[in-house]
């Protein structure tokens, strides 16, 4: 049985201006899983940079506060219970439109890897 906590985990900023920590990636955990999943945290007036990931899916799923979702020419406001498919191929980027820190999963299929992302202009 594998059970982690995000309580136990090492946060970390990536290139998209996200910190995160990686809560089930099959390279960290020597599991056979389709997904990665990560908890990230967005603090009070910030943004993630657009970037987007070349083949995989992902999926945001906003746990606490409140946000701006940008896929593609798309935008749309985010909140609570909320869940964001994010295409292949799709800049996107969120920000933090609350008064608290915006806290969310990050699934990502296949598995997310650094190579497969890119950072937008």
């Amino acid at each position: 049985m594998l059970i982690k906590s995000i309580n136990d985990c090492e946060y970390f900023q990536v290139p998209d201006k996200t910190v995160l920590c990686e809560l089930l990636h099959p390279k960290n955990d020597n599991t056979k899983m389709g997904c990665s999943i990560a908890h990230a945290i967005l603090d009070k007036n910030e943004s993630s940079l657009p970037h987007k990931l070349k083949t995989s899916v992902e999926i945001y799923y906003i746990l606490q506060g409140e946000g701006v979702m940008h896929i593609d020419k798309q935008v749309k406001d985010v909140g609570e219970g909320d869940a964001i498919y994010i295409p292949p191929g799709s800049v996107q980027w969120i920000k933090n439109k609350g008064q608290s820190s915006l806290k969310f999963l990050c699934v990502v299929t296949p598995p997310w890897m650094e190579e497969d992302e890119d950072l937008c202009d």
